[in-house]
């Protein structure tokens, strides 16, 4: 097992002179797998004055964070994940003053500022409203992280521009910091940082190392002994260790678990009967296999010969379990529920009987528009599942999706799959290589570019392109253009060249979907289904695509004729 994530954390808070403590504080540090995944979540929060229930405000913004940031999907982003915990609380504690008697005065309603530190893996996550503080220790100094959000009036007056529950919306400042060990970081509210020196907050801190609470509780007496009338918060946040690359439940099963052997048919491994091979190739062998307890069949899914040296590889591969996990959509191909202790390193998923897309193409060469448009919204649904849980696919191609008898299409093999939640906690598994088909794969990754959910659109497009005319909107020269300049080079094939049952504006549709220039394809899955089913306007209005691109064969055989015709009016002129 690789190092985990260690922390040493100071707290104190008193309510100073005044009669209630209206700030609240938290730290939650969570067991593994969560660890590795979302991180250890430390949060401040302050009241402000002028509320009789601001006090209720901190805590519940303190409690609510804590609480939903684990309970948000594995694979979102930590800045995803607490962005959309930090919304959700503002709207309710909004919600809150617009039902009291406080609702035209804000600042006596449920407001409060917040900051929060979030570690995972070796990068802070800093999330800020309002005008507590968050620095880093440097030397003998205090770097400060976050800008207070106050507004100045006359003279020295201020007053707080942005807090928590103030408005319907909230902006929430958002930045990362690349971590080492020995970093120590304080979060402070205005009570402490406005009475206290920072080469005393960081000799105090050295000289309590051992114990950073009483750290936290020196500095607290010494900002009351220099007069601060205020409630006094301090967090210190040291970073004793930070993890292993290798970190997070799907990689530590593969680097823990044996490689299986080659299985053969009617051989009995790990529980599983195997019936026979359903697919075979140079990144993964598939079998047809009954769980002994249960009489389930499955899919049972071991990696390929050829690359299991490839660490990387082997990482992916234990990914697509994990994700199939964790998306329920009928569009995506589900896995097995485990049932035992596993102890080879091996994927199960359901069995679907069908066909892939790929032989389907092959026994429809000319396919009708709707059972395409069918297919299309079926996968885009599937491909919506994932982008809400910020993963994507990157290889979607035919080979990869499989149509079973009642012509249910669902997306399968996930092994190239970019998680954005672990691959903030295991970089390693995000190497540069182009993963996704060559063919089907978005231009923006050819140049190095990442990929976006519109990525996983532009190979959607050209499936939809290669469905209704057996050919690639660009042919190989995607994979081609390697720069910025080549790109803008690429030329559309109107896909009615190839098949004239297609109309001109499913033609512009496909042109959109499949264009080079990521910003200038549909921004969503749901833009194109609803375009493959209504023609816009502009579409139909750009007026009749010239005969040449129609049908340039027609369009040089009329030439000819008008210049035969030319040619023997003149002779017989002469």
């Amino acid at each position: 097992m690789g190092r985990e994530l260690k922390l040493s954390i100071g707290q104190y808070s008193d309510k100073g002179l005044k009669e209630v403590n209206q700030d609240f504080h938290g730290v939650l540090v969570p067991e593994q797998p969560a660890l590795a995944l979302k991180g250890i979540a430390i949060a401040l929060a302050d009241g402000i004055s002028t509320s009789s229930v601001s006090n209720v405000a901190a805590e519940t913004a303190i409690k609510s964070f804590l609480t939903d940031y684990y309970c948000t999907s594995d694979s979102w982003s930590v800045k995803t994940s607490a962005q959309r915990v930090i919304a959700a609380t503002n709207s309710w504690l909004h919600a809150q003053t617009r039902r009291s008697q406080h609702r035209y005065d804000m600042d006596k309603g449920y407001v409060c500022t917040l900051s929060v530190l979030v570690v995972k893996s070796a990068t802070a996550h800093i999330f800020h409203i309002g005008d507590a503080r968050v620095f880093r220790v440097a030397g003998k100094s205090l770097e400060q992280l976050t800008a207070d959000h106050r507004v100045s009036v006359a003279g020295d007056e201020t007053y707080l521009g942005r807090a928590l529950g103030m408005n319907a919306e909230v902006e929430i400042d958002y930045r990362t910091i690349p971590l080492e060990r020995g970093d120590i970081f304080v979060l402070a509210t205005d009570g402490v940082y406005e009475h206290v020196a920072a080469p005393l907050v960081t000799a105090t801190i050295a000289a309590h190392a051992a114990d950073l609470d009483a750290a936290a509780r020196s500095i607290v007496t010494e900002a009351l002994k220099n007069g601060s009338t205020d409630n006094l918060t301090l967090q210190i946040v040291r970073i004793d260790e930070l993890p292993a690359i290798e970190a997070g439940e799907a990689v530590d099963q593969a680097a823990n678990l044996p490689l299986p052997p080659l299985l053969d048919a009617r051989m009995v491994f790990d529980g599983y009967r195997i019936e026979r091979q359903l697919h075979a190739s140079n990144r993964s062998h598939i079998y047809l296999a009954s769980d002994l307890e249960s009489g389930e069949v499955v899919a049972l899914k071991v990696p390929s010969i050829d690359l299991r040296g490839d660490a990387n590889y082997l990482k992916r591969f234990m990914m697509e379990e994990w994700v199939a996990r964790r998306i329920d959509s009928p569009h995506v191909l589900k896995s097995s529920q485990p049932t035992r202790k596993r102890n080879f390193l091996y994927v199960v998923m359901e069995y679907v009987e069908g066909q892939t897309l790929a032989q389907w193409m092959l026994d429809n060469p000319k396919p009708p528009l709707e059972a395409v448009r069918a297919i299309v919204e079926q996968l885009a649904i599937g491909l919506r599942a994932l982008h809400r849980r910020e993963m994507l696919h990157q290889d979607l191609r035919p080979e990869n999706v499989i149509i079973d008898a009642s012509g249910t299409a669902k997306i399968i093999d996930f092994g190239s799959i970019r998680v954005a939640g672990v691959l903030e906690a295991n970089p390693s598994t995000d190497g540069e290589d182009i993963l996704g088909t060559l063919q089907f794969t978005a231009p923006e990754y050819f140049i190095g570019d990442p990929g976006t959910p519109r990525s996983d659109l532009f190979s959607l497009g050209v499936i939809a392109y290669q469905m209704l005319t057996g050919r690639l909107p660009y042919g190989t020269k995607v994979a081609q253009a390697r720069t910025k300049a080549l790109q803008r080079k690429l030329k559309y094939a109107a896909a009615h060249r190839y098949n004239d049952d297609i109309p001109p504006w499913i033609d512009r549709t496909l042109q959109r979907a499949v264009h080079p220039d990521p910003q200038k394809r549909y921004e969503a899955m749901s833009e194109l289904v609803y375009d493959l089913r209504h023609p816009k306007d502009e579409y139909l209005r750009s007026g009749q695509v010239p005969i040449l691109e129609r049908n340039s064969l027609l369009f040089w055989q009329s030439v000819c004729f008008v210049l035969a015709v030319s040619l023997a009016y003149l002779l017989i002129t002469r």
